[in-house]
């Protein structure tokens, strides 16, 4: 049963970096964030964060860099969020 729990954590993290990658570049490169819903990011970020917590507080390690690369991604496409709706303003 351990062996099926550890699969399914290591599936997991690999769904979540390779979930979150792919919107962190294309959102670097581009520069376009007019598809992202900031409150459901923010969500996403946050549970990202918690899950950091609780992988410190258990020593789960994988549980930990996983949810960090998914908490540096939500920052940087939040920054860019930020950055491109304040310019908007600022124009209209």
């Amino acid at each position: 049963m351990d062996t099926i729990i550890t699969i399914a954590g290591y599936g997991a993290a690999l769904c979540m970096i390779f979930g979150y990658l792919p919107q962190a570049i294309a959102t670097i490169r581009t520069r376009d964030t007019d598809g992202i819903a900031l409150p459901t990011f923010l969500m996403l970020g946050l549970g990202s964060v918690l899950f950091v917590i609780q992988g410190i507080l258990l020593g789960n390690i994988p549980l930990v860099i996983t949810n960090l690369i998914a908490t540096v991604c939500s920052i940087i496409i939040f920054a860019i969020k930020i950055h491109n709706d304040c310019k908007k303003k600022r124009i209209q």
